[in-house]
């Protein structure tokens, strides 16, 4: 009996302790190319974001006072424009350098992206005509349009975020990931060639991690297309892919979801659907 009397103490502390750690805290976050303001839409809008139970929101195409302020007072989110076009909606209060500090959770920051669309490379390897760009036929082609057109912003989204422990970023990249033009995609068929686009890789190699593979890391099995619900996959005039994303650093996601029109393209499904983008929500486990 001294004995037990002796250990009681310790025990309880262990079971408490216990309890704290089995009681998992989370950040939801979406991202959404919302396509020119909403285009008077912006109530089918805000039902995506509910319907996603996202606490952060990465919002592309979505100008201060026609959208990101709007949304803002519709879901009484906390709302921050983090570029001309990208607005960020926060639950909790998100400061003017870009982090927001959960309940029980630690300091994050949060960075919205939209890189440059033209020239668009899978457009320029299939010969699909888009602006004026000339096609390319091989992948260091591809690679060199690409970080023509968008590296320095990738750059600088990553030299923006150096030191910083706990990070959450993406958005509409306007280009595919290097970890779904692979080798044994390409000899599948689903894409062209293999090809290591510059844009993802600038982030992985960071130390970031692709929410979206890190949970289903086989592009064949899980393609995750965002780009678009708005054509047939068979198509001629266009070409679908994964060119959203949401990267994390420090912060270990356990889901990831696509939002979209069909049962058939993603997880969340919400028809009529407003905008030309699917919606990709990653559920991150906070330390």
């Amino acid at each position: 009996m001294r004995v037990m009397n002796r250990l009681a103490p310790f025990c309880l502390l262990a079971l408490l302790a216990c309890g704290k750690h089995d009681e998992r805290k989370t950040l939801r976050v979406l991202t959404l190319n919302v396509q020119l303001d909403g285009r008077d839409q912006l109530d089918a809008i805000a039902n995506v974001i509910r319907r996603s139970d996202a606490d952060v929101v990465f919002l592309q195409e979505c100008s201060a006072d026609k959208c990101g302020a709007v949304l803002g007072r519709t879901l009484g989110r906390t709302h921050v424009q983090q570029g001309g076009d990208t607005a960020t909606l926060s639950r909790w209060p998100l400061d003017a350098t870009g982090h927001i500090t959960p309940p029980g959770g630690p300091r994050i920051r949060v960075l919205d992206l939209h890189l440059f669309h033209a020239p668009y490379q899978p457009y320029q390897l299939l010969k699909i005509p888009y602006g004026d760009a000339p096609f390319v036929a091989t992948a260091q082609e591809a690679i060199a349009a690409a970080r023509a057109a968008r590296g320095g912003e990738a750059d600088a989204a990553v030299a923006a975020l150096a030191g910083e422990s706990f990070v959450i970023t993406g958005g509409d990249f306007n280009e595919p990931s290097h970890q779904d033009w692979t080798a044994a995609v390409a000899a599948a068929g689903v894409q062209p060639l293999a090809v290591e686009w510059p844009s993802t890789k600038t982030f992985t190699d960071a130390g970031f991690v692709d929410a979206y593979r890190a949970v289903y890391p086989d592009p064949l099995s899980r393609p995750g297309f965002t780009w678009t619900p708005t054509t047939r996959p068979d198509d001629p005039k266009d070409h679908h892919d994964r060119i959203d994303f949401l990267f994390a650093r420090g912060l270990r996601p356990t889901s990831v979801q696509i939002v979209g029109e069909s049962a058939a393209n993603a997880d969340i499904v919400i028809a009529p659907y407003p905008t030309d983008h699917r919606g990709l929500v990653a559920t991150f486990a906070l330390p």
